[in-house]
């Protein structure tokens, strides 16, 4: 695909500048020149480049899929505890969520993410575990499953999650014990998974809900907006300069991945550890921008 050799070479320049995610020791400790990219296809092509099948952090890429999982399971109840703006403000504020009563601005800051993670523990008695298994189901490799050093290394630096959640917790915006919910929330942003893999499990959200084994996850107007919320929120503070560039439905992780979606034709994802001012892949901002560019997967 030519459009992806684009990409490749748009990246080049930002491979391995920016900075790691140095407050999570065990992602500062990642090698920052790698890059890989996968586009994987409703009808079942996928195109690989560079280190697409390299395992990473997965981080906050999860979110979407924590959120898809509750969803279906209860349609739109979730909103009546989190809202669907963007925030302006970087992923980990209190100052926001504190000024606004407990309710957090979206589902992919932190302080939503921790009330999806409660809600699907609730309902499912292992956030976690569900999240895993779909993961599994999805991707087609029987072990995904949480990296336990990243875990035990974002435990213990997650003062700031744990100040979030202790936050909702006084608001009443939690159901859970909070630390049962801080670690499901830090064993799901801990799944470690490849470019590849990453990509064929996002893949229902450009087939209108409809999983790989056929079966639907969600209906199609509920996937149009969980991809509506990815496009709006989903690269936090910087979603109007993605959607300018980039123009596609997206989430981003501070493990460097960013999973996009073109609805009906398939899905882009894309790794390079490096993060721009805003915590996004700066590699993996180019080479998304490059492949809308010179490729008809828009959805502009």
């Amino acid at each position: 695909m030519d459009a992806l050799l684009r990409a490749q070479e748009a990246a080049a320049p930002e491979v391995g500048r920016g900075r790691l995610a140095e407050y999570i020791p065990s992602l500062a400790a990642v090698d920052p020149r790698q890059f890989g990219m996968v586009i994987a296809s409703c009808d079942g092509q996928v195109h690989v480049i560079g280190d697409a099948d390299v395992p990473f952090s997965v981080q906050s890429i999860s979110k979407v899929f924590t959120l898809a999982l509750v969803v279906a399971a209860e349609g739109e109840r979730i909103w009546e505890r989190v809202s669907r703006e963007p925030s302006g403000n970087p992923f980990n504020s209190l100052l926001q969520l504190d000024q606004e009563a407990g309710r957090p601005r979206n589902p992919f800051i932190n302080a939503g993410a921790l009330v999806v993670t409660d809600r699907l523990h609730s309902l499912t008695g292992n956030g976690y575990g569900a999240l895993r298994d779909l993961m599994r189901g999805e991707s087609g490799r029987a072990d995904v499953g949480s990296d336990p050093e990243v875990a035990r290394s974002e435990l213990e630096a997650g003062h700031r999650t744990s100040a979030l959640a202790h936050l909702l917790a006084s608001y009443g915006n939690l159901e859970c014990p909070v630390d049962q919910v801080i670690d499901q929330y830090v064993a799901q942003c801990a799944l470690s998974m490849s470019c590849r893999e990453l990509a064929l499990a996002g893949l229902f959200l450009a087939r209108d809900g409809v999983l790989s084994d056929g079966t639907p996850l969600l209906s199609a107007r509920q996937t149009k907006r969980v991809n509506a919320v990815m496009l709006t929120c989903g690269t936090y503070d910087s979603a109007g300069e993605f959607a300018y560039r980039v123009g596609l439905p997206a989430k981003s992780g501070v493990g460097g991945g960013i999973l996009a979606v073109i609805p009906d034709r398939g899905v882009a994802c894309v790794w390079s550890p490096a993060l721009g001012p805003s915590g996004s892949s700066a590699a993996g901002l180019a080479a998304l921008d490059a492949f809308t560019t010179y490729s008809d997967w828009t959805v502009f």
